[in-house]
């Protein structure tokens, strides 16, 4: 004799591991978004994945030529920094869209 609160349960086990599933195609989607940031003006860009990974660093001629590494390190430091926050900050967002339109309350995930 089967129990309707296992049939309830199943049911709910079910929905959630399609939605565990879910959840982590968007948060794979939405880490290979690329976030690019500057620093000194434009002088330093760094473009970056969201998930944390860098792409690429350009830097301007200028920045080189004027032979101050302290300075470069700084502008490199904070533009990599910077794109890192944006790449979080996207998962983040996207991942609060996927939740609201599940009727997830907003910070839950």
């Amino acid at each position: 004799m089967k129990m309707p609160g296992n049939l309830n349960m199943k049911n709910m086990m079910k929905q959630a591991e399609k939605m565990k599933k879910q959840m982590e195609e968007i948060q794979e989607k939405a880490g290979n978004e690329i976030v690019e940031t500057t620093s000194g003006g434009g002088m330093v860009k760094v473009e970056a994945k969201a998930k944390g990974e860098i792409t690429s660093i350009h830097i301007e001629n200028e920045v080189l030529e004027s032979g101050d590494k302290d300075m470069l390190e700084d502008l490199i430091q904070a533009a990599v920094n910077e794109a890192l926050d944006k790449g979080k900050e996207k998962i983040k967002d996207k991942m609060g869209e996927v939740a609201s339109s599940m009727g997830i309350p907003p910070g839950l995930l």
